[in-house]
Protein backbone atom coordinates (compact mmCIF):
# COMPACT_ATOMS: atom_id res chain seq x y z
CA UNK A 1 0.00 0.00 0.00
CA UNK A 2 1.47 3.21 -1.05
CA UNK A 3 2.00 6.30 1.86
CA UNK A 4 -0.95 8.07 -0.57
CA UNK A 5 -3.30 5.32 0.33
CA UNK A 6 -3.04 5.02 3.64
CA UNK A 7 -3.41 8.74 4.01
CA UNK A 8 -6.90 8.71 2.29
CA UNK A 9 -7.71 5.48 4.48
CA UNK A 10 -10.84 6.25 6.63
CA UNK A 11 -10.36 5.46 10.16
CA UNK A 12 -12.70 3.79 12.35
CA UNK A 13 -13.96 4.57 15.45
CA UNK A 14 -11.56 3.08 18.04
CA UNK A 15 -8.76 4.92 16.10
CA UNK A 16 -10.14 8.06 16.27
CA UNK A 17 -10.85 8.02 19.95
CA UNK A 18 -7.36 6.63 20.34
CA UNK A 19 -5.50 9.67 18.01
CA UNK A 20 -8.27 12.23 20.47
CA UNK A 21 -7.44 10.53 23.28
CA UNK A 22 -3.41 10.33 22.50
CA UNK A 23 -3.36 14.13 21.49
CA UNK A 24 -5.49 15.62 24.77
CA UNK A 25 -2.91 13.94 26.75
CA UNK A 26 0.14 15.25 24.58
CA UNK A 27 -1.73 18.69 25.05
CA UNK A 28 -1.96 18.11 28.49
CA UNK A 29 1.36 16.63 29.54
CA UNK A 30 3.05 19.59 27.27
CA UNK A 31 1.45 22.54 29.63
CA UNK A 32 2.49 20.89 32.12
CA UNK A 33 6.32 20.21 31.36
CA UNK A 34 6.12 23.88 30.01
CA UNK A 35 4.66 25.52 32.96
CA UNK A 36 7.64 23.52 34.90
CA UNK A 37 10.46 24.85 32.75
CA UNK A 38 9.02 28.24 33.26
CA UNK A 39 8.76 28.18 36.88
CA UNK A 40 12.91 26.26 37.12
CA UNK A 41 14.11 29.05 34.89
CA UNK A 42 12.31 32.09 36.78
CA UNK A 43 12.33 30.35 40.41
CA UNK A 44 14.16 33.79 42.23
CA UNK A 45 10.90 35.46 41.49
CA UNK A 46 8.73 32.45 43.46
CA UNK A 47 11.08 32.42 46.33
CA UNK A 48 10.51 28.82 47.07
CA UNK A 49 13.83 27.71 48.27
CA UNK A 50 15.16 25.67 45.71
CA UNK A 51 17.22 28.26 44.70
CA UNK A 52 19.44 28.11 47.69
CA UNK A 53 19.66 24.70 47.90
CA UNK A 54 20.89 24.61 43.48
CA UNK A 55 23.22 26.26 41.53
CA UNK A 56 20.92 29.11 39.39
CA UNK A 57 22.19 27.75 36.27
CA UNK A 58 21.75 24.31 36.87
CA UNK A 59 18.30 25.03 37.33
CA UNK A 60 18.13 27.39 34.62
CA UNK A 61 19.35 24.61 32.45
CA UNK A 62 17.01 21.61 33.53
CA UNK A 63 14.03 24.37 32.87
CA UNK A 64 15.10 25.23 29.22
CA UNK A 65 15.13 21.32 28.52
CA UNK A 66 11.85 21.09 30.23
CA UNK A 67 10.63 23.78 28.07
CA UNK A 68 11.73 22.48 24.77
CA UNK A 69 10.49 18.73 25.71
CA UNK A 70 6.95 20.73 26.58
CA UNK A 71 6.47 22.29 23.34
CA UNK A 72 7.45 19.39 21.72
CA UNK A 73 4.79 17.19 23.56
CA UNK A 74 2.42 20.06 22.38
CA UNK A 75 3.69 20.04 18.43
CA UNK A 76 3.46 16.02 18.84
CA UNK A 77 -0.14 16.51 19.63
CA UNK A 78 -0.86 19.11 17.11
CA UNK A 79 0.30 17.02 14.33
CA UNK A 80 -1.60 13.45 15.65
CA UNK A 81 0.77 11.29 13.69
CA UNK A 82 0.09 8.12 15.96
CA UNK A 83 -0.69 5.51 14.00
CA UNK A 84 1.69 5.62 10.92
CA UNK A 85 3.47 2.80 10.30
CA UNK A 86 7.56 2.82 10.16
Amino acid sequence: MALEEFEKEELNERDKGYIRMRSLMDYGMGILWSAMGGFLIFVNQFNTGLELRYDASTLRVFGSICLVYGLFRIYRGFKKNYLRER
